[in-house]
């Protein structure tokens, strides 16, 4: 015989599997720290700067 299974529990599991892989893809997404974001945007300014200073007339 199967064994007996409690959906509510198996639904609440699903949804706390598919919650906790949404925090993952967060934490990846939007989980960086002040300094990485303010070096980030150097480093897109020194990029703009050289490709600036490259420019022909």
């Amino acid at each position: 015989m199967a064994d007996i299974l409690n959906l509510n529990k198996a639904r609440k599991a699903r949804a706390k599997a598919q919650a906790s892989a949404k925090a993952v893809e967060n934490r990846a997404k939007f989980g960086r720290t002040k300094a990485q974001k303010a070096a980030d945007e150097a480093e897109r300014a020194r990029i703009s700067e050289n490709l600036d200073g490259a420019r022909r007339e």
